[in-house]
């Protein structure tokens, strides 16, 4: 695993995940993996070579770690696959081990 500490970065894009309040519904999900994808859109739009994506929607917003790590590698893998060209590095930037353990686990499969 490599870590970048301290790194400028040359564009900031933002966005807010579902408030999920720990019971996520299919439009929370929906709105979740739209998130995702608007990202991906806005750091290809603008000729980024890479986008870091904290866990969006878990902690205070309530979405459950596991089922959003499985929305976001499912999006980002489907993204990436439909934009073959855009040569984006996808970083999933986590803080909590049991979120590195997830990703990890995802990843691999």
């Amino acid at each position: 695993m490599t870590h970048a500490y301290n790194l400028p970065a040359r564009r900031v894009i933002h966005t807010v995940g579902p408030i999920a309040g720990g019971r996520p519904s299919d439009r929370h999900r929906d709105e979740l993996a739209r998130c995702y994808t608007a990202c991906l859109d806005a750091a290809a739009g603008e000729g980024l070579g890479s986008i870091a994506f904290c866990c969006i929607s878990t902690g205070v917003f309530g979405f459950p770690r596991d089922g959003a790590a499985h929305i976001a590698v499912r999006t980002v893998r489907a993204w990436l696959g439909a934009h073959p060209s855009a040569c984006l590095r996808v970083i999933f930037n986590v803080f909590l081990d049991e979120d590195a353990a997830i990703y990890r686990r995802l990843l691999s499969a």
